[in-house]
């Protein structure tokens, strides 16, 4: 019977477990990393962009994402590829390192579309044929629907029917085939090479341009199988454009020039009808032009062509009407480009906006505004600008504080056009987000972004710099990308990524925003804190530093690291939005590892590696500070940066010296200078950490010396209105923990509302934790009477928490790198304690309080959430300190991302799954933000393709596959 009761009992629990938890990893938010090709749907008004990892995504109307990824051996494969493609008409065509078709598809399941891989192919050629027959170097797949047109290395091209991936061999057009009309002399001065571009009559779908490396360039019959007009180029072929006339066409070649060719049916044609050099013998690598029919003049629009010499390493595309001609200079190596035109009944058309992919961003410019502005991207959008230092996540903003920092942003974004964004293919079908969510990243450029996180899109709202406090090396002046006027070509410079910090100084490190009150405490990396308001008009003032000595008292130690930061003297103009009017300066100036905020009480703590202390940003003025630095522990004195600060400065210096001296250089250093300082950065909290840890086969719960490096740190703080002195009068107080498992306890004295101006407060030393097995002190939680964590500050005055339970004991969890252990207040004696660690080398690396809740049940229940350096999650009971779940969720190797990791209120989370992309991943059952959208067939294609698989459920006869061609080369 007990054994029965058990059972039950477990059963229960399970049963309690699945309703309240449930991991999934649910949307990527960002930029992809290492994107390799680029691909547009004017039917479906779909974007896709595929990677070097071997990702396919998909993008359409905000909302509407999808992803799928190559097997193991494909991605392997791919990352030794020198390029990827990626063409999308119904369905899609990938280009990977070896020839093998994969057919994707996307399919509706229970109103909602997926993308799946359904079939792969192999291109093989004859029986000892070398590999250059069938290595695929040009991709067409025909409007039909029906065909794959593959051209070769070899200057092959194979027809493969789809979606039954059947090789049509009496089909195939050989090189003999195509030599067959051209005369002798041609033939023998060049082979003809590979098949550089495969293109489509526009008016005659069974007509097909085949251009070749050498420049010749064929129209064939695909119904009669033979050419109907040879093009003799000269120079080598980099891009065809066929124009929607269906009788001009558009060379591209190496030497710098364009061409235009006229089908006339007169064969061969030895010379274009006309030859343009836009600037100089620099290689055109992409020409598309508008209709030359169009009541206004055409667009011409071209990249590379630049002067070697002076302009070479720029990443520019030309655009030219009428008398308007612009070089787009962007921010990286430009990957591919295309151009969506007004009309919606096919791709022809007035062009309205140019969409371009570059290796760090997308840029989509409105060609039918004046001026050509750029439309701001509602997803895809580099959170890597500048390298992500800190994120902070913020749930429930309260609706006038989210229309203030709305109105703030708004205000920045006047340069971007007003356009609609352009590509709106499919439905977005999520709900409306229950709440407005704010996700903030600090940046190495002393930026923080403010990103409206409450659904599928991570959408940008607000930019705040610090960088104007303080006087930098930064020149106001020094803008190294505008074009001066009269310079030829007129370089405009487009995008908004830019890896450059002229001083690393202004990283963030840390941020805390109360969206009650709207303060926002900001920290940096020379031990610079900042008090923030949020102020809806501009204003013009004075911030003055209050200098915090750590050391206080200390002899005997001298700081090696870096200098502080100079504030300026004079009055800083600061617009809408949070504006600094405190500023507290940590002597030492290193890093800063701590802060709270409590905007009821207005004040904030922070701490370093040397010690913690307490600012009243009220009345202005600092309450107290304490040294926790250990009297053998020199690496603290040396700063964290010191090890890399001569890398950094020189690298710093170099680049600025490059810029100054040649001002065209800059765009040639930009990736290289934001991986490096990306590595930096996540080599920076790696190398703190593992100063102080074994290796995992080593770890056993033990304990450490005092004399570890870095045991000083403070880890974590936290504001608590608890019982600290005696059980019967709760007081404010002030806990912080330390990395040599030292956990301190403040009595603070607040004044009264009334008297909060004129009397200070006052902070006295309570209590003193030293725990046995010196593990360094993540988090610290006070649980209530009733075992709920304390509400967060003013939460209780604006109605949104109930107050906390005051009769009963509270208790203090104390959270470390090794256990978790429970203490009694005010006696501070141990209740229990649970050990997450024994052999596996397994420590917390990133915790906080989370809410889960069933689906059905409106009931909240408070857990702890952990990840390991094993980049394991955790669920843990409160107060019952027990294990509920645990998931893995990221790769143990990945020390950047799971020091990144960012837990939400409602049991969410946010990692960098790469420098540009956020992982979103969710243990709730009740909180998923991921993506919910259907795709359907336009009418046209329905109407060409009757027979295409139908759904019975759905209306109308919509199909319910849209089917995507790979082929991994």
């Amino acid at each position: 019977m007990k054994r029965f009761r058990r059972h039950g009992h477990e059963s229960q629990r399970d049963k309690h477990k699945q309703d309240l938890y449930q991991f999934n990893k649910t949307v990527e938010h960002g930029f992809p990393h290492q994107p390799s090709a680029l691909g547009f749907s004017p039917s479906l008004q779909l974007l896709a962009i595929g990677t070097r990892l071997g990702a396919i995504k998909l993008y359409g109307t905000p909302g509407v994402e999808f992803m799928g990824l190559h097997d193991e051996n494909a991605v392997l494969v791919l990352i030794l590829s020198f390029f990827f493609f990626f063409f999308f008409l119904v369905g899609g065509v990938t280009l990977l390192v070896y020839n093998s078709l994969h057919m994707w598809t996307l399919r509706a399941h229970n109103g909602i579309s997926e993308l799946l891989e359904i079939g792969r192919f192999t291109l093989s050629g004859p029986p000892g044929a070398p590999p250059s027959v069938t290595r695929v170097t040009a991709v067409l797949a025909h409007s039909s629907g029906e065909l794959l047109l593959l051209g070769t290395e070899g200057g092959h091209v194979f027809v493969v029917e789809v979606p039954g991936f059947r090789e049509l061999e009496e089909n195939n057009i050989s090189v003999e085939n195509v030599q067959n009309r051209i005369p002798e002399d041609y033939v023998g001065r060049r082979n003809l090479e590979c098949v550089e571009a495969l293109h489509e009559n526009p008016l005659n779908p069974r007509q097909v341009l085949i251009g070749y490396s050498r420049g010749l360039m064929v129209l064939w019959d695909l119904d009669r199988q033979r050419p109907i007009q040879h093009f003799l180029g000269t120079q080598q072929l980099e891009s065809v454009w066929w124009m929607e006339d269906g009788v001009n066409i558009l060379s591209s070649h190496s030497d710098g020039s364009y061409c235009q060719w006229t089908v006339t049916g007169e064969d061969p044609q030895t010379e274009p009808e006309n030859q343009e050099m836009p600037y100089v013998n620099t290689s055109l690598s992409k020409v598309m032009s508008s209709i030359l029919s169009s009541p206004s003049p055409p667009f011409l629009i071209f990249s590379g062509g630049m002067p070697r010499a002076s302009y070479g390493d720029r990443h520019c595309i030309s655009v030219i009407h009428s008398k308007t001609h612009e070089a787009l200079d962007f921010t990286s190596r430009i990957i591919d480009f295309f151009v969506i035109h007004a009309s919606k009944k096919n791709s022809f058309g007035e062009p309205s906006a140019l969409v371009v992919l570059v290796e760090e961003e997308l840029v989509v410019v409105d060609l039918q505004s004046e001026g050509w502005p750029v439309i701001q991207t509602p997803y895809l959008v580099p959170l890597h600008c500048s390298a992500i230092t800190c994120s902070h996540h913020v749930s429930s903003i309260p609706l006038k504080l989210w229309e203030r920092v709305q109105a703030a942003g708004a205000l920045q974004n006047t340069h971007y056009s007003s356009k609609p964004w352009p590509i709106i293919g499919g439905q977005n079908l999520a709900p409306d987000p229950p709440q407005r969510d704010l996700l903030l990243t600090g940046h190495e450029d002393g930026t923080v972004r403010f990103w409206d996180a409450s659904g599928v899109c991570l959408y940008p709202m607000y930019k705040l710099s610090t960088a104007g406090v303080f006087l930098t090396d930064a020149d106001p002046n020094d803008n190294m990308n505008q074009g001066s006027e009269g310079e030829w070509p007129p370089f405009r410079k487009v995008g908004c990524f830019d890896p450059y910090s002229d001083d690393p100084r202004l990283g963030i490190q840390k941020i805390h925003l109360c969206k009650y009150s709207g303060y926002l405490t900001v920290a940096g990396t020379a031990g610079q804190i900042l008090i923030m308001e949020l102020n809806d008009e501009a204003a013009e003032q004075m911030v003055e530093a209050t200098v915090v000595d750590l050391l206080h008292g200390q002899e005997g130690f001298r700081w090696k690291g870096q200098a502080r930061l100079d504030v300026r003297e004079e009055p800083v103009l600061f617009p809408p939005g949070f504006q600094p009017f405190a500023l507290v300066q940590c002597q030492p100036p290193a890093v800063v590892t701590a802060i709270a905020l409590h905007s009821e009480w207005k004040l904030v703590a922070f701490g370093t590696s040397h010690g913690f202390g307490f600012y009243d940003y009220h009345q202005k003025n600092n309450i107290m500070v304490k040294c926790t630095l250990n009297p053998s522990d020199q690496m603290a004195m040396e700063g964290p940066l010191s090890r890399v600060k001569s890398i950094k400065k020189s690298l710093r210096q170099s680049f600025r010296r490059i810029r100054r001296s040649r001002v065209s250089m800059r765009k040639h250093h930009t990736t290289n200078a934001a991986k490096v300082h990306i590595k930096i950065n996540a080599r920076l909290e790696a190398e703190a950490l593992q100063e102080m840890e074994l290796a995992p086969v080593q770890r056993k719960i033990e304990a450490r010396s005092s004399d570890d490096s870095f045991t000083g740190l403070v880890r974590t703080l936290y504001f608590a209105d608890t019982f600290v002195s005696d059980s019967s009068h709760s007081t404010p107080s002030l806990w912080a923990g330390t990395n040599g498992g030292a956990v301190f306890a403040y009595v603070l004295r607040v004044p009264s509302l009334e008297r909060r101006a004129e009397d200070p407060v006052v902070a006295h030393a309570a209590k003193e934790i030293q725990l046995m097995h010196r593990a360094p002190v993540v988090g610290l939680v006070v649980l209530d009477g009733k075992g709920a964590p304390l509400p967060e500050p003013l939460e209780v005055a604006h109605d949104l928490s109930r107050s906390p339970e005051m009769h009963g004991s509270h208790h203090l969890l104390v959270v470390s790198e090794e256990q978790f252990k429970l203490f009694t207040l005010p006696k501070v004696s141990s209740k229990s304690k649970l050990k997450l660690t024994a052999v596996d080398g397994s420590r917390v690396r990133r915790v906080g309080v989370a809410w889960f809740g069933s689906r059905t049940d409106e009931q909240l229940e408070s857990s702890l959430v952990v990840l390991t350096n094993q980049g394991e999650l955790h669920v843990i009971s409160l107060p019952s300190i027990k294990m509920m779940v645990h998931y893995p969720c990221i790769r143990r190797e990945d020390v950047s991302g799971i020091a990144s990791c960012v837990f939400t209120k409602y049991g969410q989370g946010f990692y960098l799954m790469s420098p540009s992309e956020f992982e979103r991943f969710s243990l709730s059952t009740r909180w998923v933000v991921e993506p919910r959208c259907l795709v359907e067939a336009p009418l046209q294609m329905r109407l060409k393709n009757p027979s295409s698989p139908v759904h019975r459920d759905q209306p109308d006869g919509v199909p319910t596959e849209h089917r995507c061609v790979c082929v991994a080369v």
